[in-house]
């Protein structure tokens, strides 16, 4: 029995001198972020505090996610404005008994629907072409009865339109029912829009509303945009929208409770929202003093003093969850598009790994004995 005692001890007091690698779930984080100070060091390693956060807002956007600007709400026009392709209805009432423009017996002339022209006019017995493209009814009707006075002056005019196929939003995709939805009123937003169509669509994440206006486009999260009322912009004729699952992800590796892409379920993903979204720390292997988060940069991005941008392309941040500082500045530090965040083993671990090795020694060593 001293003989075995005596082999395990040693075989045990080995181990911890040679520092022989045990089994484990994730690198320590010395072992990640060794060399980082060496004259070609190829990573820089950025601790995360309230003195360092104002310097890395600062630092370029990575992860290659499109990023687009959004218009805020503007008041629509008073009233539906009259487009090329639209249905115009024209009534005319005339007292005059010698009216051109109603019979002897009538006193109304109902008008066979009109389309308007691609130039924006309408044909109108006795007058001719008039342009009301771009006019509301009421503002249309105006001119039209004005147009009229020449040949009766006292001839009225009643005037209603129908929105053709020009004067409507499309929803491409991303929601329950797409279509193309008629302008019906002066301020049709964007969740009015996406109401029309039934709503995005429930397997989305973090859904992200794209408008196509022209040539341009915008975008915004749902969320944003259901939290900001301000932001539910006016739609125009011929907008189209587009409602996408969010391309923005992280990785998460290590002593977490997954190990997986995890999508953005928000515009903006803190690093303890990262923690969190990662299912935690595991309680018997991390260290949380030693969370880390991996980021490549752009060649452009990198700046000699480590201002205005990173002093090398490929940055490890580093969070201590234990103090007040790095619980506070975690929640502050945003994780970008492609970010690796990775919760390292905690060494005291392998203490315990070799513990054990012992104990399971000395154990053996008595059932022989």
């Amino acid at each position: 029995m001293t003989i075995w005692r005596k082999s395990i001890g040693a075989i045990a007091v080995t181990a911890i001198l040679s520092g022989c690698a045990l089994p484990r779930g994730a690198a320590l984080q010395s072992e990640i972020t060794k060399n980082a100070d060496d004259e070609n060091a190829q990573f820089a390693v950025h601790p995360v505090t309230k003195t360092f956060l104002p310097r890395y807002a600062k630092w370029p956007s990575t992860g290659g996610v499109s990023r687009f600007s959004w218009i805020s709400k503007q008041r629509g026009p008073i009233g539906r404005v009259i487009l090329s392709g639209d249905k115009i209805n024209i009534a005319i009432w005339d007292s005059d008994e010698n009216s051109l423009l109603t019979a002897r017996e009538q006193k109304v002339a109902q008008l066979q629907t009109i389309s308007v022209s691609t130039n924006g006019s309408v044909f109108v017995p006795y007058v001719g072409s008039v342009t009301i493209g771009g006019m509301t009814d009421s503002a249309a009707r105006e001119k039209i009865q004005d147009a009229l006075l020449a040949v009766s002056p006292s001839a009225q005019v009643q005037l209603s339109s129908v929105a053709g196929t020009r004067h409507s939003v499309s929803i491409v995709s991303g929601v329950n029912s797409p279509g193309t939805f008629p302008i019906e009123e002066r301020d049709m937003t964007v969740l009015t829009a996406l109401s029309l169509g039934g709503g995005a669509k429930d397997r989305f994440e973090n859904p992200q509303i794209r408008l196509l206006r022209g040539n341009d486009t915008y975008a915004i999260s749902l969320d944003r945009l259901l939290k900001s009322p301000a932001l539910d912009t006016t739609l125009r004729s011929g907008d189209k929208i587009v409602v996408a699952e969010d391309e923005s992800y992280f990785l998460a590796l290590g002593a977490s409770g997954k190990e997986e892409l995890i999508t953005f379920p928000k515009e903006h993903v803190s690093a303890l929202d990262a923690v969190s979204l990662m299912g935690g720390l595991s309680d018997n292997r991390a260290n949380p003093e030693g969370i880390l988060v991996l980021r490549e940069y752009s060649p452009k991005a990198v700046r000699a003093d480590g201002v205005s941008g990173p002093e090398n392309e490929r940055v490890v941040f580093t969070m201590d969850l234990t103090s007040a500082d790095g619980l506070f500045s975690a929640g502050k530090f945003r994780i970008h598009p492609k970010d690796v965040v990775y919760a390292t083993e905690s060494p005291v671990n392998n203490a315990r790994t070799i513990i054990g090795l012992i104990g399971s020694g000395f154990g053996i060593a008595n059932q022989v004995n």
